[in-house]
């Protein structure tokens, strides 16, 4: 697996061995990217059971200001510290600033993870698969909040084509994938919040 475009393109990500991990294909990056296009230049992110941290270093590679990782099973966590070091030295510090890129152990559904201090222009959610169900409404709940003072951000999230997510107080701007028992990622907005 290596980043797919970018000036860190053809970087290789290590993935850990076993099933733990399921990355964002290649080929599901390349689309994700090519639908958010002038979008990911300048743009903060957060990237949620980041794994290998393929979606938030694929926005690195491709002009990203900088982003937050949250990831908390050990093996996983190794490896995403040596991609984000390698595709760090890849861009080099013209690019990426002292504390643009931090990894926050943990899980990404527990309160105060998702928070950075800075509002992302983008999230990226790709769970494990049979987590859906029961940690999207949460997980949608609380970037409601989170990105109540963004309401143009964007959240990417991976699931399997089979499944609908229809999430209150969320727009569905885009799905793409081949469908049912394919990757597919949605691409969600949050309704702004009526003026008080």
């Amino acid at each position: 697996m290596r980043i797919s475009g970018g000036d860190a393109r053809g970087i290789p990500l290590e993935v850990p061995k076993g099933d733990r991990v399921r990355p964002a294909t290649d080929g599901m990056r390349q689309a994700v990217f090519s639908s958010l296009a002038a979008f990911v230049p300048g743009a903060t992110f957060l990237d949620l059971f980041a794994g290998s941290g393929a979606y938030g270093l694929e926005a690195l590679s491709r002009g990203a200001a900088g982003g937050v990782f949250v990831e908390r099973d050990p093996k996983a966590l190794a490896c995403l510290r040596r991609n984000v070091a390698s595709v760090s030295r890849s861009l080099g510090t013209a690019r990426i600033t002292a504390g643009a890129v931090e990894i926050r152990p943990g899980d990404a559904c527990q309160p105060g993870l998702t928070g950075t201090g800075q509002v992302p222009d983008l999230v990226f959610v790709d769970p494990p698969y049979e987590l859906i169900e029961e940690v999207a409404p949460l997980l949608f709940a609380r970037l409601a909040d989170l990105l109540a003072p963004k309401p143009e951000a964007i959240v990417a999230f991976e699931y399997p084509g089979e499944i609908t997510l229809n999430p209150p107080g969320w727009v569905l701007v885009k799905r793409i994938g081949k469908g049912a028992r394919q990757p597919t990622v949605g691409f969600f907005r949050p309704v702004p919040r009526a003026e008080n």
